[in-house]
């Protein structure tokens, strides 16, 4: 590193918790002031220039600031840095600064370009999403032209160099001690022509189409989740890594389930004596059906709940619960026979409450005799 023993701070003229907006700001006006174009054969000008690069070097990274914060130079020495070999050094890891001003900018011509993510919104079917499966897309994209290898030009034939910049991408121009580097308007900085286009991409050395690719859901996927395939986005330009594809899902509803996280809401409708009596009743699962035990006396909007039968977690064995709701359907139209039982039965609660010396049969196979089971029968064989 450079000898001075001044704070870097001082150095630029910043106050120690400056944003890295001021920094920057600081040591532009610092560089112009000390520049050797503006200086030549001043060597406290030099070394004013080196120092102030020094400074900004460290105190514009996080991790350099961070150290020398809080051990000075010596901290920011183990990170590597040692300071700059000469004045192409700083131009060149200062690019940004200089370029446009002084004429130091960094490599010209095209350079390599990733290429750009895509999304693609996915919809799936509620059990499709639950249980996983595989799908072909169809993505469109844009590709390197496979005739001419993505560089525009008809096979056979090669570029040729940019007349007006002579094959460097950029025009200088001087004013006075400075020199004013711009990209070429020709060439817009590609540095090369193309003497005859590619027939197939027309010069362009892009191409659009549609990629087919088979996608396989993992189960448990729900609305908003969103899987990435690496790699398959737009190609890069000039030699750059493609983007990657981003595929959103988005979930239809069920007719009869509804999904909390990873468990499942059904309802179950019964009558009113199998909720009174007990019963035994089919409901779907994901994958089939399943009996279940409706217990005697069973509440409107009480839930059963299912363990292991909800949906499967991405990874591992482990699943969500299934909660049942029973949902007690109370007829709109009744029979005179089912009409006339319920009569009795509310003459029966109007008068005596010996009624609950009535049992219900549904801890049996089948209702014991007496009112409750006249009233299952009832409403079982309403003839």
């Amino acid at each position: 590193m450079a000898n001075s023993t001044r704070d870097y701070y001082s150095v630029l003229g910043v106050p120690r918790d400056a944003s890295p907006e001021e920094i920057k700001k600081s040591y532009r006006q610092v560089a112009m002031q000390y520049h050797p174009d503006r200086n030549p054969g001043d060597k406290e000008a030099e070394e004013r220039f080196k120092e102030a690069a020094e400074a900004y070097e460290v105190l514009r990274d996080p991790e350099k600031r961070r150290l020398y914060d809080r051990y000075g130079k010596e901290g920011v020495s183990s990170t590597g840095f040692t300071g700059f070999r000469d004045f192409s050094d700083i131009f060149h890891a200062f690019s940004d600064i200089f370029g446009d001003v002084f004429g130091f900018g960094g490599p010209s011509g095209p350079q390599p370009q990733a290429g750009n993510d895509l999304r693609y919104d996915l919809s799936l079917d509620f059990m499709d999403a639950a249980l996983g499966t595989e799908v072909t897309l169809e993505v469109p994209r844009v590709a390197n032209c496979r005739t001419c290898g993505g560089n525009g030009a008809k096979p056979g034939t090669r570029k040729i160099p940019c007349t007006q910049c002579g094959g460097r991408g950029v025009i200088s121009r001087t004013h006075g001690i400075f020199q004013i580097t711009t990209t070429c308007p020709r060439c817009q900085g590609l540095k090369e022509f193309i003497s005859e286009p590619c027939p197939a991409c027309r010069g362009e050395g892009r191409v659009r189409e549609k990629k087919k690719l088979k996608v396989k859901i993992p189960p448990g996927m729900d609305s908003g989740t969103h899987l990435v395939m690496s790699g398959e986005g737009n190609d890069g330009v000039f030699g750059g890594p493609p983007g990657d594809l981003y595929i959103i899902l988005q979930v239809k509803p069920h007719e009869r389930f509804r999904r909390d996280g990873y468990d499942l809401h059904l309802q179950a409708p019964v009558s009113f004596p199998q909720a009174a009596l007990g019963a035994r009743i089919a409901i779907p699962l994901l994958s089939g059906s399943k009996e279940i035990v409706i217990p005697p006396g069973t509440q409107p909007g009480e839930i059963i709940r299912l363990k292991g039968e909800g949906v499967p977690y991405p990874k591992g064995s482990r699943r969500g619960d299934l909660l049942v709701e029973v949902r007690v359907a109370v007829p709109r139209q009744l029979t005179p026979k089912q009409e006339e039982f319920l009569q009795e039965w509310l003459k029966e609660e109007g008068g005596e409450q010996a009624a609950a010396g009535v049992k219900s049969a549904a801890t049996a196979d089948a209702p014991e005799e007496g009112f409750l089971k006249k009233i299952w029968h009832t409403w079982i064989n309403p003839k």
